[in-house]
Parts: C-alpha cells; sequence; structure tokens
C-alpha cells in the first residue's frame, strides 16, 4: 500500500525535492496534498500532475492557515512534509501532529519555538516527528542506530557560508547580493541570509538541544566547506561516527519519507575512491570563528538559557533578516539587534501555543524598535 503524502511548501526547494523523491517513487508513495505560499500558477500545475485537488494558496490574501488546516485535516495523509520556512511553519506542525500524522520536519522553527508542545502532541496523537533538515537527518539516524545512552555528544557540520574567509572588516561592507551566494547549497532568500551570518547553524544548534535531549554544553560545531559530512555523534567511548554523502537534501528527505526502512534510489552514491591525484577528494574540519560570526554564540546562549530565550532569538533574527533583504541595516546590525533582544528577559517558559505567539510578538516588537 502506497504511503499518503502531504507537502506543506511544495513550491519551495524542500518542496521540489520532495516531489523529485515522489516522482522517483511513484510506486510507494501519493500525494494527496498539496500548499503554497502565493505561486498560484505552479501549485494549479502540480494539482493536476499528481492529480491531486486537495490543494491551497497559504497567504493571508487567499487561503491563510486555514486553507493549510483544511488541507491536512482532509488528506487522510501518513507523513506531512513541513518546507515552510519561518516561524510561520509551527501552525502547521501542529495541526500535523493533532490529526495523527507523522511529521517529516524541515521547519526548524517547530522545534525552536514549541519542542515540548509538539512534542507532547506527537506522544499524544502516536505519531513521529523525523528530521529533515540533512544535519539532524544524520544525527537521527545515528542515534537510532547507537542508542541515546550511548552519546556523549552531537557534532553539528556548518559549510561556513559565503564569508567563511572574510576578515570582520570584509564582514562590515558585504551585500545582500553578496550574502545570497550560498557555495554549496540552493535555497530560499532567509536560510540562505542565515546560512552566511551562522545563524542558520545557531538554530540548528537550539534544535538539536531540544530534538535529542543533550545539554547545548554536549552540541560541537565544526566549520566542513565541502558539506559531504552532514553532522557526527561521539560516543562515550570518545568514538566519533558521521553520515556523509553528496550535498543534495533529497537524501534525508527519502529518509524520513522511508523511515525505518532504507529504500535504494537513484541517487549518487559517495565514492571515496573513485577521484583523479589530481584532484581528490578532500574533508576539512575547523573551529567556527564566533567573534566573526557572533549569531552562532548568541544561538548557543539562548540553547543554555532555554525557556523564551529560543524564541526570542528566532523572532529577532527573523526581523533582522528581513530588514538586511529589503537594504534597511548591515549585515553585522543582524546579530547587533538580536543580542539586544536577547538583553530581555524570557525566563519563563511558554506552556501554550498562544503563549508562545506572544513572546514571539513581544521579540519581534523589540526588534522592530532596534530598526528605527
Amino acid at each position: 500500500m502506497k504511503k499518503k503524502i502531504v507537502v506543506l511548501g511544495c513550491t519551495g526547494s524542500i518542496g521540489k525535492s520532495t516531489l523529485k523523491i515522489l516522482d522517483e517513487f511513484s510506486d510507494l508513495f501519493q500525494v494527496v496534498g498539496l500548499t503554497a505560499h502565493s505561486n498560484k500558477n505552479q501549485l494549479d500545475e502540480l494539482s493536476k500532475k499528481y492529480n491531486c485537488k486537495n490543494i491551497c494558496l497559504s497567504n493571508p490574501s487567499a487561503d491563510g492557515v486555514e486553507g493549510i488546516k483544511r488541507v491536512i485535516a482532509d488528506s487522510c495523509a501518513d507523513i506531512c512534509v513541513n518546507g515552510i520556512a519561518g516561524a510561520a511553519g509551527l501552525l502547521p506542525s501542529i495541526y500535523t501532529l493533532e490529526n495523527g500524522i507523522n511529521l517529516a520536519l524541515a521547519n526548524k522553527e517547530t522545534i525552536v519555538m514549541a519542542s515540548h508542545i509538539v512534542y507532547e502532541l506527537a506522544a499524544k496523537n502516536k505519531c513521529k516527528i523525523l528530521p529533515v533538515d540533512s544535519e539532524h537527518s544524520a544525527i537521527f539516524n545515528l542515534v537510532e542506530k547507537f542508542g541515546k545512552d550511548s552519546i556523549e555528544s552531537v557534532v553539528l557540520t556548518a559549510s561556513g557560508g559565503p564569508f567563511r574567509t572574510f576578515t570582520k572588516e570584509q564582514l562590515k561592507k558585504v551585500t545582500v547580493e553578496d550574502a545570497l551566494k550560498h557555495p554549496t547549497w540552493n535555497m530560499g532568500q532567509k536560510i540562505t541570509i542565515d546560512s552566511a551570518t551562522l545563524a542558520n547553524k545557531a538554530l540548528e544548534v537550539i534544535e538539536a538541544v531540544k530534538l535529542f535531549g543533550v545539554p547545548a554544553s554536549k552540541v560541537e560545531v565544526t566549520i566542513h566547506p565541502q558539506s559531504l559530512v552532514h553532522s557526527l555523534i561521539r560516543t562515550k567511548d570518545g568514538v566519533l561516527y558521521s553520515q556523509m554523502s553528496h550535498p543534495d537534501m533529497c537524501h534525508p528527505i527519502l529518509s524520513a519519507l522511508t523511515w525505518p526502512d532504507f529504500t535504494k534510489s537513484s541517487l549518487p552514491p559517495l565514492d571515496l575512491s573513485n577521484n583523479p591525484v589530481e584532484n581528490p577528494l578532500t574533508c576539512t574540519f575547523a573551529k567556527p570563528d564566533l567573534e566573526k560570526f557572533p549569531m552562532l554564540a548568541l544561538g548557543f546562549k539562548a540553547a543554555s538559557l532555554g525557556n523564551a530565550y529560543p524564541i526570542a532569538f528566532n523572532a529577532a533574527n527573523e526581523v533582522a533578516v528581513e530588514a538586511f533583504i529589503n537594504h534597511k541595516i548591515g549585515f553585522y546590525d543582524i546579530s547587533r539587534i538580536t543580542e539586544n533582544v536577547l538583553s530581555k528577559d524570557w525566563s519563563k517558559l511558554p506552556v501554550t501555543y498562544d503563549e508562545v505567539l506572544l513572546f514571539d510578538s513581544m521579540a519581534r516588537d523589540f526588534a522592530k524598535e532596534q530598526l528605527c
């Protein structure tokens, strides 16, 4: 029997990669729901291609979040892939779990903002949260194989973004156009900027703490420009184990969709030995520079403090990144605004979705004040 799949954000980078996998494995999967934010023409084309009439445009001038809620509720799906970017992806994750549907999660903010709420929902409705980020997918599968009790720490790899070799003086002068040129991954604007500031890795640190139940002191970050190692675990005997593959999001998406099984695909395997002498395969690792990239240090701070600090970090960063994209602030103003917001008191843990939204709104207001 085919697994029934809903794809949220089907016209974005995660959505497109998911549909690529579903095309290859049409004998295993059936598309039963599609959402896009505003690309109506592409959504209509995909609706026809997959003979899926359970669709919606999620922007406020169209169906909005109620449309997403309807698509999920009407789907009778086995798995919902949440490829929606930013805080807007939280409510769709909640809708998915409320309907007892396994959640293949590419939306970091769901875990960063409300991990305790979504995990309670998952437990209550007997469904699974399956990470789709390449780093957390790697750790998830390694933990599944080795067992949580064997883990001493987790190691997240980071490409380092387009400014890995820049000096701090050079970083002060970078433009939006510079920041949107990622050396490895093809992603949306917001995530690409986050990769340039290392805020993306900061969010992944917070996410790792919440996904795998490890303290922030047990999460390491290493700069790995080749993006072939997609994170590691360090077992209690001091040994490192990694997951390696080409940098293609189809790998973690396929892993989530076929979990707990492994399925052979047409994705090219990583060949460690079939490389010319003059161009050998290399893997390098280096310590991140927290002075040049303060967003990563702020992410560790938010992860360590917990409670509503991760919500404040995410909200401030989203406001600042939008302002940077619109040429209203400079590159280092992103970290300045985020640090100022984190200096407030966020020590209360929100216990309901409404409280999560309240803290998110407060943090955004504080961030917007910094733009004046």
